[in-house]
């Protein structure tokens, strides 16, 4: 979620102070306690360990990518630049036991990648589940779960993903990711972006408090500080079991880097006092590429774009690598033909994709929201932490600027493209904004539904980062039912919006329709909550709108 303004203690508390900047070498001795605790008696020894769990991502019909990092030393804690090079295999399987071994290599764990290794395995069988492990100086990883994509050409019959974004360490626990490991039934799982977030200990967390605290205290800016973080994050049970039940299809947005993240700078970066943005964008980059089972199509970027069979292909969208800077409303223009949210390349290579596709579905992994949204009506109490949510002005003019509103001129041209060449089935699925959309997506807004819908989005809320009733300090469910309807009257390609609640979706998708079920947790605070359906909306093929289904698949 690009929270724009700097987040703050309470709705009418002063934002704390901006940042501290804090040396690498004392947050890795911050880091280094507790893990060297939690290493077992043998690794303090020398022997070996995988703290961090293992992860596979980008599945292709033959094949995976395989992730892990070893701590060989207790002293070689991310982002320390210390420990031995260290030989580290790895082992596949077609069953959990690993009696039937159909792959098997190794690589060297070093402190250049901060002892995390990857391994792209080719000549696996189509859409295939295979068991997976690594194993360091006699110490085995726990094993994993990886299954493959169908065969390009195959007549599938039904996919399922896990679809998550925004999850804010210090705001809760990631109880989101534990429910859709359990599920058994994930082909794979999308993450739309803000896997982690790079601001200091206390000033993001939930409703002004901190339920835990993340490592770095301070904010980070460093390869080693953005090493620490996402070593924190991989620490989570949650996490690490989502991770081990099934591959990870993932694009950043800004928080993997810094707040309203563009080409040339961002929100929450001062240059000179925190450093280049280069040198502080390349950091971070470097870091999310060695700890994300993530395959760079484009070197430093995450748009590509995956299939699974003749039902759908995937483009992953990177929305901050090429973008202009966001307007500031009254200073700028969002229809400006010369800036661009996903500059000339992307946007040449998304809409050719779109074009050749031969899939029944075409869904488009895209980190902030492409439906254009309206304030409408909104009442004073309500609009202002609304505007702080979405970077609106807080007088209510009606546009994000680091949304695709802020970049109509791109939104143009994509929805332009698919009436243009009538292509079907185009369904974006999106994250950032901390609340649950169902929405159309109209050629013009203005006058639909006489412009008619070109495509649909789907946006999931936040795994735990604060939402509308969180800015608000008020009940859960006070603000959406009050927000809701106005933002829906103001909005009339918007089907359903929940402002207030956190969770994951599961996408299922059939020749038939592409169906989004909502789920909420019950308390983001409490590592052992429950989950529960909320709501469920699909579109079916060929209609290019949504429609409300009453149960979940």
């Amino acid at each position: 979620m690009t929270s724009r303004n700097r987040p703050t203690t309470g709705l009418n508390s002063p934002a704390p102070r901006r940042r501290t900047v804090v040396k690498a070498a004392a947050a890795g001795a911050a880091l280094a306690a507790p893990l060297a605790g939690a290493l077992p008696a043998l690794a303090a020894a020398g022997t070996p360990a995988f703290l961090h769990g293992v992860a596979s991502g980008d599945p292709l019909p033959d094949g995976i990518l395989l992730w892990t990092r070893v701590t060989p030393t207790a002293e070689a804690t991310p982002g320390s630049g210390l420990g031995p090079d260290t030989p580290v295999s790895w082992t596949v399987a077609t069953d959990k036991a690993f009696t039937n071994i159909v792959a098997k290599g190794a690589i060297t764990a070093t402190a250049a990648s901060d002892h995390t290794v990857k391994a792209d395995i080719r000549g696996l069988a189509p859409a295939t589940d295979y068991w997976f492990r690594f194993s360091a100086g006699g110490t085995d990883s726990p094993a994993g779960r990886a299954r493959t994509a169908p065969a390009t050409d195959a007549a599938v019959a039904n996919l399922r993903f896990g679809v998550v974004s925004c999850a804010n360490w210090e705001a809760g626990y990631f109880a989101a990711y534990r429910h859709l490991a359990v599920r058994g039934d994930l082909d794979a799982w999308l993450h739309l972006g803000d896997y982690i977030y790079e601001y200091p200990a206390g000033e993001y967390g939930t409703r002004g408090t901190s339920v835990r605290s993340h490592a770095p205290a301070h904010e980070i800016t460093t390869l080693a500080d953005y090493r620490i973080r996402h070593g924190r994050y991989k620490t989570d049970p949650d996490l690490q079991a989502l991770h081990a039940a099934a591959p990870v299809v993932a694009i950043w947005d800004d928080h993997e880097i810094a707040n309203d993240a563009w080409s040339g700078g961002a929100e929450n970066h001062t240059e000179g006092a925190e450093g280049t943005w280069a040198a502080r964008q390349a950091a971070a980059k470097q870091a999310y590429f060695e700890w994300m089972p993530v395959r760079p199509a484009i070197a430093g970027t995450t748009y590509r774009r995956l299939r699974f069979g003749k039902l759908a292909d995937l483009s992953l969208l990177d929305l901050r690598s090429f973008r202009s800077q966001q307007v500031a409303l009254g200073n700028g223009d969002v229809d400006d033909p010369d800036r661009t949210l996903t500059g000339r390349a992307q946007l040449d290579w998304l809409k050719a994709g779109l074009k050749s596709s031969d899939t029944t579905w075409r869904l488009v992994g895209n980190s902030v929201m492409i439906s254009p949204f309206a304030v409408g009506s909104l009442s004073a109490e309500l609009l202002k932490p609304l505007a702080k949510l979405l970077g609106l002005p807080q007088e209510g003019l009606a546009v994000n600027t680091d949304q695709w509103d802020g970049y109509t001129d791109d939104r143009h041209e994509v929805l332009a493209h698919l009436r243009s060449n009538a292509i079907r089935n185009t369904v974006f699925l999106t994250g950032d904004i901390h609340m649950a959309w169902a929405n159309d997506v109209p050629v013009n807004a203005g006058t639909y539904p006489l412009s008619a819908s070109a495509a649909t989005e789907f946006v999931v809320t936040s795994v735990t980062s604060d939402n509308l009733d969180d800015l608000v300090k008020v009940p859960e469910g006070t603000v959406s039912a009050l927000a809701s309807p106005l933002i829906r009257a103001a909005n009339r390609h918007v089907h359903w919006v929940d402002t207030d609640r956190h969770g994951y979706g599961v996408l299922d998708i059939t020749a038939e329709r592409a169906q989004m079920d909502y789920y909420v947790l019950a308390d983001r605070t409490k590592a052992g909550t429950k989950a529960s359906w909320s709501r469920s909306y699909r579109t079916r093929s060929g209609t290019q709108k949504v429609e409300r289904t009453y149960d979940p698949v």
